[in-house]
């Protein structure tokens, strides 16, 4: 593989990362909105990553990242009892989206984690570039 190669792969993931991170702090800051256009409660949103063969076809064996797709969750709102809420139903419940925060934090903490070692493979890359140059001198 050569170096070049390297950083686009790397790259690819740093944004595929970027994104992750975007995602789950959407759903971090909607996880009280009980109203979207769409009618009900905000949905969680997932980040579906695959690979990325055919961008990459100078690096033979290796692949980039991908978003397949951001997909929505399919479970159940949770139901809280709060007659006076606007947006309660006829018993007097308010669907909420079904977010927990300690599992987002883990999302956002493991896609900060991937971001920060894929930029330490780029800054790797650049500096054996850079080096390499520095033979040819």
């Amino acid at each position: 593989m050569n170096l070049f190669g390297s950083l686009e792969i790397s790259s690819s993931a740093l944004r595929a990362e970027r994104t992750r991170a975007e995602v789950v702090a959407s759903n971090m800051a909607n996880a009280e909105t009980t109203r979207t256009p769409e009618g009900g409660p905000y949905k969680r949103k997932m980040v579906v990553f695959s690979s990325d063969r055919s961008r990459f076809a100078s690096a033979m064996e290796g692949t980039g990242v991908k978003i397949s797709e951001v997909v929505e969750e399919k479970s159940d709102p949770i139901r809280r009892f709060e007659p006076n809420h606007p947006d309660a139903d006829a018993q007097g419940y308010v669907a909420y989206p079904d977010i927990n925060p300690i599992e987002e934090m883990t999302d956002l903490m493991s896609a900060t984690r991937a971001y920060e070692l894929n930029a330490s493979a780029v800054q790797s890359t650049k500096n054996m570039l850079q080096e390499s140059l520095e033979l040819l001198k």
